[in-house]
């Protein structure tokens, strides 16, 4: 039968998707425009962190300024407005897409 192989004390594992952004039961994968973002509901949201909110039935993206939110199109919500405001999650990491859409025509 021999001995084993001293070898197998440097085995590595197989790197995938899970393993390199950290994908536990907390986070969920979306599909953007670009490609992907991992949002993890389980962490505390901080000043400056990017987060998916959900305001008035539509899903978008924000960051935490001071008691305001600041959208990707650059919309100020605060006051008010933040109670039809609902917080998903904390973006963790975004995955852009390699591939060229229809819209980009740039040759290679």
């Amino acid at each position: 039968m021999g001995f084993p192989s001293p070898a197998n004390d440097y085995v590595e594992r197989t790197l995938n998707i899970d393993i390199l952004c950290h994908i536990d039961a907390n986070c969920i994968p979306i599909e953007t425009s670009s490609g992907y973002a991992v949002i993890n509901r389980s962490l505390r949201v901080k000043q400056g962190n990017t987060i998916l909110i959900n305001n008035c039935g539509t899903m978008q993206f924000a960051k935490l300024m001071g008691k305001s939110l600041i959208t990707s199109d650059g919309e100020a919500l605060e006051g008010q407005v933040l109670d039809d405001v609902n917080v998903i999650g904390v973006v963790t990491f975004i995955i852009n897409s390699t591939r060229p859409s229809a819209a980009d025509s740039a040759p290679f």
